[in-house]
């Protein structure tokens, strides 16, 4: 599969925080109502102070943005009503399955917050063995695909196995098993890389945030090739704004790369139009299930950046999308769980159902 173009825009960076709100209808794989809300920031331009502010206040959401409360509910109730919205998908099990039956069902997992737990050292966000058997057990059932912001070599250190397509780069490097042979360590083929071009830009910029951030305690840079990520769970909230402010000093100078915003992280993109979602919808087209109505994708994931990927199933009234998450927050997910414990226990739920299925054939 060759490289396609891909068009690339002009637009100064900005912070992506697109937020949107979900309810629920009796359709099982389409459970989303969109509510357009108030842009939480606007364009970015050569000045700081506001901009800067406007970021910080941003920092200290989390991600997906939680829910706000209001004064006619209780906390309680509040976590009900979302759960009513969005149910476990171990409670859920059953009606998730049945309604997979005779279908394919196809698997994109998110890494870290999905299947490791959130750590302040980003390397050392290392999965169970558990948690590692669950996935290698999900994959000989299913297509499974490995979908995050961390770069390709990184996340398969973490995750071991091969046989997996792996779409990492928030999708912007896309690798997969070799169709003709068995699943081998080497068999593993580059898909698509839509953003190559700028792969010289991206280090000139690590560099340069390498120098900016380091005397900034806690403040960590990532090179995850395609994009690259600022840590600031370690950092002291009074340090933020200083942060921000490097950040944008060194971005002003590359119109061509845009901000967008994760779990206690910024991350630094170009401006193509290519995110989770549409990683999804080009592995799904390799895989020969693009127009396929005898497919279920799941996707599982608790990140903002996940939400692309939550958006397009939901666009496609195919599929399902799983929140992670233990507060209630806004997202275009159909269900949710709560910590990777309950991922473990949703994939080995799914393998058992799959080994029943076919003993009964």
């Amino acid at each position: 599969m060759t490289n396609q173009n891909v068009m690339v825009s002009e637009s100064k960076p900005t912070i992506g925080v697109k937020i949107t709100v979900t309810l629920s209808n009796s359709s099982l794989f389409s459970k989303h109502i969109t509510i357009s809300r108030k842009k939480v920031l606007k364009k970015l331009d050569n000045e700081g102070g506001p901009k800067v502010h406007a970021w910080v206040d941003s920092m200290r959401d989390s991600s997906p943005t939680r829910v706000k409360s209001t004064a006619s509910l209780s906390e309680t109730e509040e976590q009900s009503s979302w759960i009513a919205h969005h149910p476990s998908a171990l409670d859920k099990f059953e009606e998730i399955v049945n309604a997979s039956k005779g279908k394919k069902i196809v698997m994109f997992l998110d890494y870290d917050g999905t299947l490791a737990p959130i750590v302040e050292d980003p390397d050392r966000a290392f999965m169970t063995n558990e948690m590692r058997e669950a996935v290698r057990d999900v994959a000989r059932y299913f297509p499974t695909a490995i979908v995050t912001g961390r770069c390709r070599d990184k996340v398969f250190s973490f995750v071991k196995l091969a046989g997996l397509y792996y779409a990492a780069s928030h999708g912007m490097d896309i690798e997969g098993p070799s169709k003709s042979r068995k699943y081998k360590k080497g068999n593993q083929g580059v898909l698509f890389q839509p953003a190559s071009e700028f792969l010289p830009m991206i280090d000139e910029v690590y560099k340069a945030l390498l120098e900016k951030t380091k005397s900034i305690p806690g403040a960590k840079v990532e090179n995850n090739k395609f994009c690259l990520s600022v840590h600031f769970r370690c950092v002291d909230e009074k340090s933020w704004g200083t942060l921000a402010e490097e950040v944008r000093l060194v971005l002003n100078e590359y119109p061509k790369l845009k901000l967008t915003q994760g779990r206690k992280v910024l991350e630094i993109r170009p401006t193509i139009k290519w995110d989770k979602g549409r990683a999804l919808e080009f592995l799904l087209e390799a895989l020969g299930y693009a127009n396929s109505k005898d497919v279920v994708p799941v996707y599982i994931g608790d990140d903002r950046t996940d939400e692309d990927a939550f958006k397009v199933l939901r666009n496609r009234e195919q599929g399902l999308g799983i929140l992670v998450s233990k507060v209630p927050k806004d997202t275009n997910a159909s269900y949710s769980l709560q910590e990777p414990s309950e991922v473990n226990e949703f994939l080995r739920r799914l393998v058992d159902w799959k080994r029943s299925s076919l003993r009964q054939q």
